[in-house]
């Protein structure tokens, strides 16, 4: 009988030690993005990437630790394997190069020009009629593929964040700004623009953001092993209904695109 009480105590024991040895703590990295990656005053971290990643950490047996930066060291960090997650990025032919994402995306966001109200502007969808306007980008951010191969038709002013490019749109600094709406929205109502800037139809693009790793070989595991959790979440529909909870759209099932609110009136 003693014989038996020591064998069960020792499979008990032997059967917690892979989940311990193999937890470690997670460092996701990423910029400010409004709704999906955010520190509030108190210090506390929100947003939907936030409750995913502490979902996929739990069910992988590892703890999650959250860090922002600007979003180009952010994205360099990850490149360098100095961070393991990059929360939210999209896909363009050079990141593809040198980060790992997951196989769902994580959200959608719409793309759009923004420009000043009772402005004419020629845009109609063709990126190439726009000739050499000037137009407010943000540093680091990726704009489709369309924009980014006619990117050097246009009068490009790089601004640090999305903040100043809407400031130098109201101010008539440059012509149009482009930005997603997701990001863009509580920034016009906080410095109180609603009236002075309006998106544009139609949307220049709609681009899906993902989570991403590292390409290096060590990451592998963790990478495949996030990447079957948060696939597992998206078929369940439990990434849809964070996404409510957060209020961001997350892509439907059939890619379809859908027509952006924004254009319907003034930004709000």
């Amino acid at each position: 009988m003693h014989h038996t009480i020591l064998l069960l105590l020792a499979l008990t024991l032997g059967a917690g030690m892979p989940l311990c040895a193999h937890a470690v703590e997670r460092v996701a990295v990423g910029a400010s993005f409004k709704r999906i990656f955010e520190q509030r005053a108190d210090g506390q971290w929100q947003g939907l990437g936030v409750d995913v990643l502490r979902l996929l950490a739990e069910r992988a047996g590892d703890s999650m630790h959250f860090k922002l930066y600007p979003w180009p060291r952010a994205i360099a960090m990850v490149e360098r394997a100095q961070a393991d997650i990059l929360i939210g990025p999209y896909q363009s032919p050079e990141r593809l190069k040198k980060l790992a994402y997951t196989d769902s995306a994580l959200y959608r966001d719409r793309v759009l020009f923004y420009g000043r109200s009772g402005q004419q502007l020629p845009w109609r969808g063709d990126l190439g009629a726009l000739g050499q306007r000037s137009i407010a980008t943000v540093r680091g951010w990726h704009y489709g593929a369309q924009f980014e191969q006619t990117r050097a038709l246009f009068d490009i002013n790089e601004v640090p964040q999305l903040e100043n490019g809407l400031q130098m749109l109201a101010r008539g600094r440059v012509e149009l700004l482009a930005a997603n709406e997701r990001n863009i929205a509580g920034l016009v109502e906080r410095l109180r623009l609603e009236q002075a800037v309006t998106p544009l139809c139609p949307d220049i693009t709609q681009l899906d953001g993902y989570l991403a790793f590292p390409r290096d070989p060590k990451f592998a595991a963790v990478r495949e092993r996030y990447n079957t959790l948060f696939n597992e979440m998206v078929r369940s529909g439990e990434l849809a209904r964070l996404g409510a909870r957060n209020g961001v759209l997350v892509p439907i099932n059939d890619g379809a695109a859908r027509p952006s609110p924004a254009c319907m009136g003034p930004a709000r």
